[in-house]
């Protein structure tokens, strides 16, 4: 658990399929065929780590 009191899976999926979902963009959010392909390459595993967002390898 981060200082924020979530995890950083948690944090992931709240700037991504969350806020998606929330405001009904279904082409959005999620890695599925069919959607858009907005990806950001990072050194590092976010989803342990949330800091590793920083390390921005491609885009």
């Amino acid at each position: 658990m981060g200082k924020s009191g979530i995890h950083a899976c948690e944090a992931l999926q709240s700037a991504t399929s969350k806020t998606a979902r929330r405001f009904n963009l279904d082409d959005r959010g999620r890695i599925v065929e069919g959607t858009r392909a907005d990806l950001v390459l990072v050194d590092g595993n976010p989803a342990t780590h949330i800091s590793d967002t920083l390390s921005i390898r491609e885009v």
